[in-house]
């Protein structure tokens, strides 16, 4: 077993939602040089910020499983807890999505099967903690974990539209 394995956001997702971005800032300038309304700048300006702190998030998201700690590291702050710690690891499905709670007596960490390799993951962290924490809910998801496509076909979805977006505002007083 090795010393410490990461886990990231999937990059099947990341990189959809990173050309959403890009496509939205591309969106923002050109309505900024045809000088369109400022209502319209505003609008996308507010829709751009949680796109840009989604895509941030996401990116530098990692969980980390060492044989001291599981660590998940976000942007701007991370939370370790303790293998010897955990006191609880539950699951919660909700329809192909999935969400495992580490817990120990003082805090926890919610996980989502948006990470790559999340069966890996799930096996990883699994041997690692004390059996006793396990629920049995867990124990039967660990068998098959679900994985989740949908929000990768919204993302790409997404940025097909800004695309075409993008086009008619290009095409728009030729």
């Amino acid at each position: 077993m090795t010393a410490q394995q990461n886990f990231v956001i999937r990059r099947t997702f990341l990189i959809p939602l990173g050309i959403l971005l890009a496509l939205s800032v591309l969106l923002f300038a050109v309505i900024l040089i045809k000088g369109e309304p400022l209502a319209k700048v505003v609008i996308l300006g507010v829709i751009i910020l949680p796109v840009a702190g989604f895509f941030a998030e996401s990116a530098v998201r990692r969980f980390r499983v060492s044989a001291e700690e599981v660590r998940v590291d976000k942007l701007f702050r991370q939370k370790s807890l303790p293998i010897e710690q955990i006191t609880a690891v539950d699951t919660v499905l909700v329809k192909k999505r999935a969400f495992l709670t580490i817990s120990t007596e003082e805090d926890f960490i919610i996980l989502s099967n948006a990470y790559a390799n999340f069966p890996v993951l799930v096996h990883t962290l699994l041997q690692r903690v004390p059996p006793a924490a396990i629920s049995e809910e867990t124990r039967q998801m660990a068998v098959s974990p679900p994985s989740k496509s949908t929000d990768i076909i919204s993302c790409w979805l997404a940025v097909i539209l800004l695309a075409f977006i993008l086009y008619i505002q290009l095409m728009a007083g030729r």
